[in-house]
C-alpha cells in the first residue's frame, strides 16, 4: 500500500507541473489518494522540520511591501515581516507596536507617538521618525498604486519632531486613526527614490519584524526566517514557512502526512475526518467564528446588474441554508450585510431576503424579464446568462456557486461557473473588471470603517470596489462614521449602512464559516483568544524531547 500511495502522489506531482492540460483528473486523483492513505492518520505525521512551522497557504504572495500587500498572502506574510506604530492585542483592544505609547489633543485632532528606542531594521539600522514620515508620503503618493492611500486621506500633515516622536495632525476628527497605523511602515533609507512597483523590492523585503525573508520560491514556498534582533524578543519557532498548496485535499494529506502543521481545515475535513481519535493525538483543533464572509458580487456596469430588482430577485432565488447546510455542513451563519455578528456594528434588525423563488420570478418580470418557450428567462429574445468566476483550491467557494447555480436554473437563469488560479482572477478579471458575477469573501478589519469597499470613489483599478457600487447616502455615512468618536453614534451610522446595503444587494451576502484552524500538537504556547490563536505566535515553542510533543 505505500508503494501505491507514493506512485499515486508522484504521479500527481508530475500532473500538478503540468495543471493547465491536466485538471480535470487533479481532483479524483487527490481524492483516490484521499481514500489509499488513510492509514496516514493511523500513525504520527513524519516531521521533518520541528524547530519551523509550516504553514498551507491556497495561492503565492504577490508583493511583500504593506502599502501594495491587496491579497490576503501578501497581507499575511508582510505581517510578519513588518511592524505598525499600533496592533490588536488578543482582546481586540489597540495596544502599542513600534510605538511604546500616545497622546491624542482633547478635539482628537493630533496623535503623538513616542517610538520604541533601538527597534532594528533586518540590515542593522536604527528605525526613526524619519521612516514613519516617509512611509506617510508614500502611501499618500498619487503614482503608488495602493488600496490604502483613503486611510490616510484625513490626515493634514506627519512631522518628526525628533527621532523618536511623530506628530499626526488631521483635518477632522478620524475614528479609525489609531487602526490606521497599524499599517507596516518601511525602511526611508533603502525605498527613498526607489521605484516601489519594481518586483525587486516587493521580492526582497526588509522589516522590522519578528521574521525576516530567506527564500521565496515562486509558486511553491516562501521561508521567513526569525529575526534574532526583534525587539520583543526572539521569537521561539525558528522559521515560518508558507507552503503554496492550491487545493484544499492535497494540503489535508500534506496535514496528515507531516509535509505542513497548520491549515484552515473545509467542513467536510473538520467533520469527517478530523474527529478521529488519532487525528486528535497529534492535531490540536479550534473552532470559532470568522471576521468575514462570503459573498456572490455582482458588476453593476453590467446593464443586467445595475437593476436593483434584478439583484434582490437572485438574492431571493438563493436558499442560504441550503448552503451553510450543503457546503459548511453547519459551521456557519447567514449574512446579512457587511458586518459580521460578531462586530459591535451588526445590525440586528436587518432580515435576509427570505427565500422566494415565486418572488423572485415576479420581481424579474417588473424588470422586463419573461419565461420563454424553453422555460429560460428572456429579454428582447437574449436569455438571461451569465459566468461567475471564483478562485481556484477553495472547495466552498465551488460548491457555494454550484449550489446557486441550481438555484438559478429553477428561475430560468443559467449561470455558468469559471474557476481560476488566485492572481489571475485578482490581477486579469477583478481589477480591470472583467468579469459579471464573482464568489469571493472579505476578512474584515475589527473597526468597521468600509470606506475603501464601499465608497463610491474607490473604483480604480487595484481598489476594493472593484464592483462599481454608488449610493449617496452610504457615501455620507461612510465619511460620517469615520469623523465620529461617539461610539453610540457611529454604531447608529453603521446599523443605518447595513440596512441600505442590504436593500440595495450589491451583494448577495450569502454566510459567514466558523473558522477551523488546526496545528500540530508539538507546537506549545497556542492560545485561543477573541482575536484568533496568532497574537503570541512569537511565544510558542517547541520542545526539544519529542516525548513531550504530545502531552
Amino acid at each position: 500500500m505505500t508503494g501505491t500511495i507514493r506512485s499515486l502522489r508522484v504521479f500527481i506531482g508530475l500532473l500538478w507541473s503540468r495543471r493547465r492540460k491536466y485538471s480535470h483528473v487533479l481532483v479524483s486523483l487527490s481524492g483516490a489518494l484521499a481514500i489509499l492513505s488513510c492509514a496516514a492518520c493511523t500513525r504520527e505525521p513524519r516531521i521533518k522540520t520541528p524547530e519551523a512551522i509550516t504553514v498551507g497557504f491556497l495561492a503565492d504572495a504577490k508583493r511583500l511591501i504593506p502599502l501594495l500587500a491587496s491579497d490576503s498572502a501578501s497581507g499575511e506574510i508582510s505581517g510578519w515581516i513588518y511592524n505598525g506604530l499600533t496592533k490588536y492585542d488578543k482582546d481586540i483592544k489597540i495596544t502599542g507596536d513600534l510605538a511604546e505609547s500616545w497622546e491624542i489633543s482633547s478635539d482628537g485632532l493630533e496623535i503623538t507617538f513616542h517610538l520604541r528606542r533601538g527597534v532594528m531594521w533586518h540590515d542593522g539600522v536604527e528605525l526613526t521618525a524619519d521612516d514613519v514620515v516617509f512611509t506617510y508620503e508614500t502611501v499618500i503618493n498619487p503614482r503608488i498604486p495602493t488600496p490604502y492611500s483613503s486611510t490616510f486621506g484625513p490626515v493634514k500633515t506627519v512631522e518628526a519632531l525628533d527621532k523618536y516622536t511623530v506628530r499626526v495632525t488631521y483635518h477632522e476628527p478620524f475614528a479609525p486613526a489609531l487602526e490606521s497605523w497599524g499599517m507596516g511602515i518601511i525602511p526611508k533609507h533603502i525605498l527613498e527614490d526607489k521605484d516601489l512597483t519594481n518586483e525587486y523590492y516587493s521580492r526582497n523585503p526588509i522589516g522590522t519584524g519578528p521574521y525576516k525573508l530567506r527564500e521565496w520560491t515562486t509558486g511553491q514556498k516562501i521561508v521567513l526566517e526569525r529575526n534574532g534582533a526583534y525587539f520583543e524578543g526572539v521569537p521561539g519557532i525558528e522559521r515560518f514557512i508558507a507552503r503554496i498548496i492550491p487545493d484544499t485535499a492535497t494540503m489535508f494529506l500534506e496535514l496528515k502526512f507531516g509535509g505542513i502543521d497548520f491549515m484552515g481545515l473545509t467542513p467536510p475535513q473538520y467533520k469527517l475526518q478530523a474527529g478521529k481519535e488519532l487525528f486528535n493525538k497529534y492535531f490540536q483543533k479550534f473552532r470559532y467564528p470568522s471576521f468575514g464572509y462570503t459573498y456572490l458580487g455582482y458588476n453593476l456596469l453590467d446593464p443586467r446588474f445595475r437593476d436593483r430588482r434584478v439583484r434582490r430577485a437572485i438574492s431571493h432565488a438563493i436558499n442560504k441554508q441550503d448552503i451553510i447546510a450543503g457546503v459548511l455542513l453547519g459551521y456557519g451563519t447567514p449574512c446579512t450585510g457587511p458586518f459580521p455578528p460578531e462586530s459591535w456594528a451588526y445590525n440586528p434588525d436587518v432580515k435576509d431576503p427570505v427565500y422566494d423563488p415565486d418572488l423572485a420570478v415576479k420581481l424579474l418580470g417588473k424588470a422586463g424579464w419573461t419565461r420563454g418557450p424553453s422555460g429560460r428567462l428572456e429579454k428582447d429574445g437574449i436569455p438571461f446568462e451569465f459566468t461567475v468566476i471564483t478562485n481556484q483550491g477553495n472547495e466552498a467557494r465551488l460548491k457555494a456557486a454550484q449550489i446557486i447555480r441550481e438555484h438559478l436554473r429553477k428561475i430560468g437563469i443559467t449561470m455558468r461557473i469559471k474557476v481560476l488560479e488566485w492572481q489571475a482572477m485578482l490581477h486579469e478579471f477583478i481589477d480591470k473588471k472583467r468579469f459579471e458575477a464573482v464568489i469571493m469573501g472579505w476578512g474584515l478589519s475589527r473597526d468597521p470603517d468600509m470606506y475603501d469597499i464601499w465608497h463610491s470613489s474607490k473604483t480604480k483599478e487595484g481598489e476594493f470596489n472593484f464592483i462599481s457600487y454608488k449610493n449617496e447616502e452610504v457615501d455620507r455615512l461612510l465619511l460620517e462614521g469615520r469623523r465620529t468618536f461617539d461610539l453610540e453614534k457611529r454604531r447608529g451610522i453603521y446599523h443605518r449602512i447595513h440596512e441600505l446595503l442590504a436593500d440595495d444587494q450589491p451583494y448577495t451576502f450569502l454566510y459567514v464559516p466558523d473558522a477551523l484552524p488546526v496545528i500540530h500538537k508539538r507546537f506549545k504556547g497556542v492560545e485561543k483568544a477573541p482575536i484568533g490563536i496568532w497574537h503570541n505566535f512569537i511565544r510558542w515553542t517547541v520542545p526539544k524531547n519529542r516525548m513531550e510533543w504530545y502531552n
